[in-house]
């Protein structure tokens, strides 16, 4: 009887956490629906996004060039004097100007930075593809977010990485990301969602951080699968 009992009760917990998982994949698979579906998100090789961010009421331009998976190049304009940053063949370098603490020279990447920055390589987030990413996803629960119903997912990326991402329950677009920056916790809310050539991205970001207080990114443009000049990413040589 016991051993019968006990058959029933792993049976059971077997069922549900095969329920479980599948509840995990079918949320992530209407995300990715949401964001224009797997063969649009597949079928970009190059985004370049222009954006305007507030922070300390300054507007700072900022074009950002990335060739999906290999390269990523972001480049601010701040009172006159230009910010560099970045990636490439898995490698950092970038330019500070001096009113930033800088040389106004091109200069290494601190390890640190550059794991943060090569994260932005995959712009569609870790939950598209995840699988095949190396990456693990649980549903922490179905949660309330100013009002609204969100589903609450803690992403592990392959190399450790926990990302906490809140998806809309409605539109099941990503609304807010709690992860680690540059070594302090840190959330992304993200609004107000465009459609570009089929593909939705956030035309609002805020970003809070201990050490920036909060930063506004309004996305004024995307383009996508445009022709790229290697170039961009080539370290300056004196």
């Amino acid at each position: 009887m016991k051993r019968s009992q006990l058959f029933i009760a792993l049976v059971a917990a077997s069922i549900s956490v095969s329920s479980y998982a599948q509840t995990v994949d079918e949320i992530v698979e209407k995300h990715v629906a949401a964001m224009g579906g797997l063969d649009k998100l597949n079928a970009v090789s190059t985004l370049v996004t222009e954006r305007s961010l507030a922070v300390q009421g300054m507007e700072i331009p900022t074009k950002t060039t990335l060739v999906v998976g290999k390269s990523l190049r972001s480049e601010s304009t701040v009172m006159g004097n230009s910010m560099v940053q970045v990636v490439a063949d898995s490698k950092g370098w970038m330019i500070r100007p001096t009113m930033m603490g800088g040389t106004g020279e091109p200069e290494d990447m601190p390890a640190d930075q550059l794991k943060q920055t090569t994260s932005q390589l995959d712009p569609f987030g870790g939950l598209v593809n995840y699988k095949d990413k190396g990456n693990t996803v649980e549903l922490i629960g179905k949660e309330k977010q100013d009002k609204k119903d969100v589903y609450h997912l803690k992403l592990t990326s392959k190399d450790g990485q926990v990302i906490d991402e809140f998806l809309d329950a409605n539109t099941y677009l990503i609304s807010k990301v709690k992860a680690n920056m540059n070594g302090q916790d840190g959330e992304i809310n993200f609004s107000d969602y465009k459609d570009y050539e089929g593909i939705k991205f956030a035309s609002s970001m805020d970003i809070t951080n201990p050490q920036m207080g909060v930063m506004t990114f309004i996305t004024n443009k995307v383009t996508i699968n445009s022709k790229v000049d290697d170039n961009l990413f080539k370290k300056p040589v004196k």
